[in-house]
């Protein structure tokens, strides 16, 4: 193996054994409805363990459904994951997400919510709300009805009926106060997002995160084989570095080898003069097989007349140009086999092949010489049905 080999090899396929490595983190799902899953998120049993963030392990129950265990709170399952402004959307499988919020510890975890808004829980008799406010149902019953305020004065004044449960920074998720200051949407999905790794610019570009290495946290940004990326410029400077790469590659080695020629040439030249200089020059010299000049006027030319009939009834097409005859064009024929062509055609053709255009035979050199025919004779012979 010589040196511009071994330079191939470092420069050119080196960078594309690194992208085959990167394929041994392919995205996975739970179930055939489900979304992909992959990094910053990897699916245990399914994607191997360097290939997920810490504290990003997702699972898969017997439903097919995706799930997520939060450090300090019981799973959630996940409804859909936007990779680009790295947010996960999660859902209470007791369908009782308000539950969940008096409890929901997200310390442990990467995972916070885009902002809070302070609520106070009031659990009170349902003869007194009855008919006034809406309770939220999941959590109420028919002796008692939960309600939650963002308004500490309201929760204040009916402290005299009402318990206070607790006064809380709940994760906005769609949460909206009602015309009467009490809010019973708290059923719609928890959403929350995640800052480390960051990977919101390179999703953006249609890249995709992973680690540089098995061995560190350091992230990078990478491009799948197959298309994932639509970075027309990220995909345009994959091309120029693989052409050039090794065009590169072999212009060094071609300028190794001349100059290694070189100096041996001068080694020779330094101890024999002589062999070097008697040393034959090879020129190239181009053959030209064609006719002369006064051999290709010697075959027969004739001008058309209004028939335009020829010695063989089947051409009617110069087969060189492949142009129809017209009334007075000149044509030649070629002795013997008697194909006839346009003139200026078959006269450039002849001054470089000796060989008939259509069947590629040579005619006779003793062809007997026929003269020319000007337009008045070829009109009258035309007129006699030549």
């Amino acid at each position: 193996m010589n040196i511009s080999d071994i330079l191939f090899i470092l420069l050119f396929l080196f960078p594309h054994f690194h992208a085959l490595e990167l394929g041994k983190c392919p995205a996975s799902m739970c179930g055939s409805t489900g979304f992909p899953i992959r990094f910053p998120f990897g699916l245990q049993g399914y994607q191997p363990k360097n290939c997920t963030y810490p504290g990003f392990d997702l699972t898969c129950n017997t439903q097919g459904t995706t799930v997520l265990r939060l450090p300090n709170s019981e799973e959630f399952f996940v409804q859909a994951i936007d990779y680009v402004t790295q947010e996960i959307q999660l859902y209470d499988p007791a369908s009782c997400l308000p539950r969940r919020l008096l409890n929901l510890n997200l310390k442990g975890s990467p995972f916070v919510a885009s902002f809070y808004h302070n609520y106070t829980f009031l659990s009170c008799p349902a003869s007194f709300t009855e008919s006034k406010f809406t309770p939220i149902g999941c959590l109420s019953n028919s002796t008692t009805s939960v309600l939650a305020t963002p308004s500490t004065s309201l929760a204040t004044s009916m402290s005299e009926k009402c318990k206070i449960i607790a006064t809380m920074p709940v994760p906005m998720s769609g949460i909206v106060p009602t015309e009467d200051g009490f809010s019973a949407n708290f059923d719609s999905d928890l959403s929350l997002t995640w800052y480390e790794p960051g990977c919101t610019p390179c999703e953006a570009e249609g890249g995709i995160c992973g680690f540089e290495s098995n061995t560190s946290l350091v992230i990078g940004c990478f491009y799948d084989s197959k298309g994932r990326s639509n970075d027309g410029f990220h995909v345009f400077r994959i091309i120029c570095v693989s052409i050039a790469v090794p065009a590169i590659t072999m212009a060094i080695g071609i300028a190794c080898f001349s100059f290694i020629r070189d100096r041996s040439l001068d080694r020779i030249a330094q101890r024999n003069p002589t062999a070097v200089a008697a040393e034959p020059r090879q020129e190239s010299t181009i053959v030209i097989n064609g006719l002369d000049q006064t051999t290709i006027e010697s075959y027969q030319k004739l001008v058309l007349g209004e028939s335009r009939r020829l010695p063989r009834p089947n051409d009617t097409t110069c087969a060189i140009c492949l142009s129809e005859y017209l009334t007075k064009d000149t044509v030649r024929c070629i002795p013997e086999c008697k194909h006839c062509f346009h003139a200026e055609c078959v006269d450039e053709w002849l001054r470089l092949n000796s060989t008939c255009p259509v069947c590629r035979n040579a005619p006779s050199p003793a062809h007997p010489s026929v003269a020319p025919v000007d337009s008045n004779e070829a009109a009258r012979v035309d007129s006699n049905g030549v």
